[in-house]
C-alpha cells in the first residue's frame, strides 16, 4: 500500500482516480479549494482523507503526488513537492502508467467522448471483459468513473485538453490506443488551440501514431477533417446517418423517456432502445455499437447493454419533471449547446425553451466569437448569468464577460438577456415559465446552486 496525494482532488476526473486507487488498497489523501456534493460525498463515504486549501503540513511525505491543473506555480503544496523531490505525475501520466492495457480503447472527439467512453465500458463489463477504465463524468447508476482491474483491456476518455501545467500537449497523447473511436472534430478550446489548424493537428497526430492493424471507428462527421494516410495498415470502420457508412442509423424517434432507432450493418437491422435523451445520442451509440461489434461482442449482448445503461449525469440530465421540466447539461460551447437545444426542440416541439448558458474559458476568447452565430435558434429565450471569474495572465487578451456574450448572441437571437444576479435569474425563470415549458442549464460550471434553487421554487 502506498500513500498517494492529489493536489486538486475535487474535480470529477481527479476524484474518480482517487477513488479507484482507494479501492485498489492505497492510502489516498487530497486537497482542493472547495468540496461539493456528490463528489465530496463519494470521497467521504470511501474514507478518503481530504481538506480544503493548500497545506503542506497536512500533506506529509507521500510516495506519489498527482498534480492537477489547479496547481499553479505559487501553490505551496506543489512547491513542497519540488523542494523535497517527492515523486509526482500528471493526471494523463497516471492513466498511462496504471490504466492503459495491451488492448487500449480510446474514445476521442470534440463532443460525445465522455458518454461514449462510459457506454463502451458498460457494454464490455456486461460482456464479461472486466476492463480497467476512466472517464470524466458520473454515471447515474452505481458504476464508478474509474476502475483498475487485472484484465488486458482498458477504456479511457481521450481528452484533447492540455495534459498538465508542464505539458501543453493533449492528454490523449499518453494513451497509446490500439482501438480508437473518433466521434467528431470541431475547433474548440481556443485557450489552448488558438487556431483551427492547431486543433486539427492534435487529432491528426493521434491518428498518425496508431500502430499497424489498429482499429479505427470514425464518425462521418470526423472523417473529412482527418487524413488516414496509412489507412491500408489500419482497420478502418466508419459510421453515421448516411447509408454508405459501414454502420448507419435511421428511423430515429426521440421521446421524453428515451430514444429508439435502427442500426444497419451487414444487411442486418438492429433496433436500439435506450434511456438516453437527445437525437444526437444516436450517433454516439452507433459508434459504440460498431466498436463493440468489431471486437467480437454479439449484437444481442450489445443491444441489451445499451438498453440497460442508466445514463450520464449532466448529459441532458432531467433534474425536475413537474409543470416545468428542468434539464442540466455540460454543453459549454456554442456547437454543443446547439445540439442539445435542437434535440430538446424535437422532444418538446410545442413548448417554450429557456436556455441558461455559461461557456468555458476557451469559448470566451475572441477567436470563438464567430461560433455563436445562430447557435441558439432552437431556444425561445437565452439567459446569460454572471460568468465565473477566471485567472488570467496580465498579457492575455480580456475574456468576454456576461454582458458582452449576451450582446454577441443577441445579434442572431434577439430574445437574449444578461441577468448578473443569481437570485434575480432564478426569480425570472420562476415567473416567466408556464406549465409545459422547459428550462435547460448549459455549461461546465455548477451554476452556483441556481438549479437547486429553481427546483425548490418550482416544487
Amino acid at each position: 500500500m502506498k500513500h498517494i496525494h492529489f493536489i486538486g482532488i475535487c474535480g470529477v476526473a481527479m476524484s474518480a482516480l482517487a477513488l479507484a486507487f482507494k479501492r485498489h488498497g492505497h492510502q489516498v489523501t487530497g486537497s482542493d479549494v472547495g468540496f461539493y456534493p456528490p463528489i465530496s460525498t463519494h470521497l467521504k463515504t470511501a474514507g478518503v482523507n481530504f481538506y480544503p486549501g493548500w497545506h503542506p503540513e497536512k500533506m506529509g511525505t507521500p510516495d506519489l503526488v498527482i498534480v492537477g491543473n489547479v496547481a499553479g506555480s505559487s501553490n505551496p503544496e506543489w512547491q513542497q513537492v519540488q523542494d523535497k523531490k517527492i515523486p509526482y505525475k500528471s493526471y494523463p501520466e497516471v492513466i498511462r502508467d496504471f490504466f492503459i492495457k495491451p488492448n487500449s480503447i480510446v474514445c476521442a472527439g470534440t463532443y460525445g467522448k465522455s458518454t461514449s467512453t462510459a457506454l463502451i465500458t458498460w457494454i464490455l463489463k456486461e460482456a464479461g471483459y472486466d476492463p480497467s477504465y476512466m472517464f470524466g463524468g458520473l454515471v447515474l447508476g452505481d458504476m464508478p468513473a474509474a476502475e483498475l482491474t487485472k484484465s488486458d483491456w482498458s477504456i479511457v476518455e481521450g481528452d484533447e485538453y492540455k495534459a498538465s501545467r508542464w505539458d501543453k500537449g493533449p492528454k490523449f497523447a499518453y494513451y497509446a490506443p490500439t482501438h480508437l473511436l473518433l466521434t467528431s472534430v470541431v475547433w474548440d478550446h481556443a485557450d489552448v488551440y488558438p487556431t483551427e489548424e492547431s486543433y486539427l493537428q492534435a487529432f491528426q497526430e493521434l491518428v498518425d501514431r496508431l500502430p499497424k492493424k489498429s482499429l479505427v471507428v470514425v464518425s462521418e462527421k470526423a472523417l473529412p477533417r482527418i487524413r488516414l494516410s496509412h489507412a491500408k495498415q489500419l482497420r478502418v470502420v466508419n459510421y453515421g446517418q448516411a447509408p454508405h457508412n459501414t454502420y448507419n442509423y435511421a428511423n430515429v424517434l426521440a421521446q421524453t423517456n428515451g430514444l429508439s432507432f435502427d442500426i444497419v450493418c451487414r444487411n442486418e437491422i438492429h433496433r436500439v432502445q435506450t434511456k438516453l435523451l437527445g437525437e444526437y445520442m444516436a450517433d454516439n451509440i452507433t459508434g459504440c455499437f460498431a466498436l463493440a461489434d468489431q471486437i467480437g461482442i454479439k449484437p444481442e449482448k450489445i443491444l441489451a447493454a445499451i438498453a440497460s445503461f442508466p445514463g450520464f449525469r449532466r448529459r441532458l440530465e432531467k433534474r425536475f419533471d413537474g409543470h416545468v421540466v428542468v434539464f442540466d447539461d455540460i454543453a459549454h460551447s456554442p456547437s454543443k449547446a446547439e445540439a442539445v437545444l435542437n434535440s430538446l426542440k424535437k422532444i418538446y416541439p410545442d413548448k417554450k425553451i429557456f436556455a441558461v448558458f455559461e461557456p468555458n474559458t476557451g469559448n470566451r476568447k475572441t477567436q470563438a466569437r464567430d461560433w455563436y452565430a445562430d447557435a441558439f435558434n432552437a431556444a425561445d429565450e437565452v439567459v446569460i448569468p454572471e460568468l465565473t471569474k477566471v485567472k488570467q495572465a496580465a498579457s492575455d487578451a480580456p475574456l468576454m464577460e456576461g454582458a458582452d456574450l449576451a450582446a454577441l448572441i443577441s445579434v442572431t437571437h434577439t430574445q437574449t438577456r444578461y441577468i448578473p444576479s443569481d437570485g434575480e435569474l432564478v426569480e425570472y425563470l420562476k415567473t416567466k415559465t408556464q406549465p409545459g415549458d422547459v428550462v435547460v442549464f448549459l455549461g461546465s460550471h455548477g451554476f452556483r446552486g441556481m438549479i437547486e434553487q429553481l427546483i425548490t421554487q418550482l416544487s
